[in-house]
């Protein structure tokens, strides 16, 4: 027997608290309800839908982890990272990163994305690019998602530097490979210059 809507929307509230990546289909057969309905309830108690709700969660995770920038200041979105060893991004690319007449992604934004990740996955209060060799291998174009992949590939300490390899693809087709030679202020190097 269905629950009458008040108390199904207090069940729903604590079961996407306790599951935030629970979608509206995998709702509406928990609750014997349509996937309509689920969408009503969420608007009425203010509960994202499940792509701000993976946002929100990935924000305030990585939020603590990330030291080399604010992660605002990251472009796209971080959804994986281990500070000094990987991590992975995504960039969904809209009309106004695109070339009007053609529909085609501009550079910069691919080299922001894969620029700001090697900088986020240094474990360092301040890393800076110091090179970057890039290869733009095929467009991309708006309405499609683009998924970068950093590695940290060498760590020089007595240079304070590391060098950071950012593969970027959409549907699994590589478009972006970066080379990123980053600069890295540590304790050791802070009190060298005093």
């Amino acid at each position: 027997m269905r629950k009458p809507k008040k108390e199904r929307q207090l069940a729903l509230r604590e079961w996407i608290k306790e599951n935030p990546f629970v979608t509206d289909e995998e709702l509406s057969a928990r609750f014997d309800v349509s996937v309509q309905t689920i969408r009503l309830d969420r608007m009425e108690l203010s509960i994202p839908e499940l792509r701000e709700r993976i946002k929100h969660v990935a924000e305030k995770t990585f939020e603590d982890e990330v030291k080399s920038l604010p992660i605002d200041e990251v472009i796209g979105e971080i959804i994986d990272i281990e500070l000094d060893e990987k991590a992975i991004s995504i960039f969904d690319v809209k009309p106004e990163h695109v070339f009007q007449r053609n529909q085609i992604a501009r550079g910069h934004h691919l080299f922001a994305q894969a620029n700001s990740l090697a900088v986020a996955v240094m474990n360092e209060e301040l890393a800076l690019t110091v090179k970057s060799e890039l290869q733009f291998l095929r467009p991309v174009t708006a309405g499609q998602r683009v998924v970068a992949k950093a590695q940290v590939v060498e760590r020089n300490q007595e240079k304070n530097r590391a060098y950071v390899k950012v593969v970027s693809s959409v549907d699994q087709a590589t478009v972006f490979i970066g080379t990123f030679e980053m600069y890295r202020m540590t304790e050791q190097s802070e009190g060298g210059n005093q």
